[in-house]
């Protein structure tokens, strides 16, 4: 690979990481190609890019970075490195990981994530991570949670207006 080549990859690399806010490094190592490749496809058809990089192009693109200090995740770089990148959500590469673990035991390892430049490094995080809830998962609940006083004080005035009613001919029936 000439230097040109390498530092087009970094330039890539360097706008992959600048526009997804969630991106984790694993170790896929010890895999065969075939399931790789399985593992790619079910990255694409959870909507996350799933990408093998030489450690030094990933740690030349994460201190180009501007705003955010990356060098916690420069320990991690090392061996058999893919990164996933998640626009949307990230939870989903962790819940992706899992999910492709119940075919193979403990394949791929997770090295470190970076969920809106929050660092998680190292393997005992991935429970964690894939129980975090997305940002629409968390709007989600808080619309949830602004609605229930809202349709309790409703309920509560339409089966008063039954009531009520009822009252009223229970009345009406006495006085004649």
């Amino acid at each position: 690979m000439t230097r040109e080549e390498k530092a087009q990859i970094i330039e890539e690399l360097s706008q992959k990481f600048a526009d997804n806010m969630h991106f984790y490094i694993t170790d896929a190592g010890g895999l065969t190609v075939e399931q790789v490749n399985n593992f790619r496809r079910l990255c694409y058809k959870s909507g996350i890019e799933y990408r093998v990089y030489k450690n030094t192009l990933i740690r030349k693109a994460l201190e180009k970075q501007e705003g955010v200090d990356y060098t916690p995740l420069f320990g991690t770089l090392h061996g058999f490195s893919g990164v996933l990148f998640s626009k949307e959500a990230g939870n989903l590469p962790a819940r992706v990981i899992k999910e492709f673990r119940k075919k193979l035991d403990g394949k791929p390892v997770l090295k470190a994530a970076s969920i809106d430049s929050d660092f998680f490094i190292g393997e005992e995080n991935l429970n964690t991570l894939s129980e975090l809830k997305s940002k629409n998962e968390l709007i989600g609940d808080v619309i949830f949670l602004l609605q229930s006083p809202a349709k309790n004080v409703l309920s509560a005035l339409l089966s008063g207006k039954q009531t009520l009613g009822g009252l009223m001919k229970t009345l009406e029936e006495r006085a004649k």
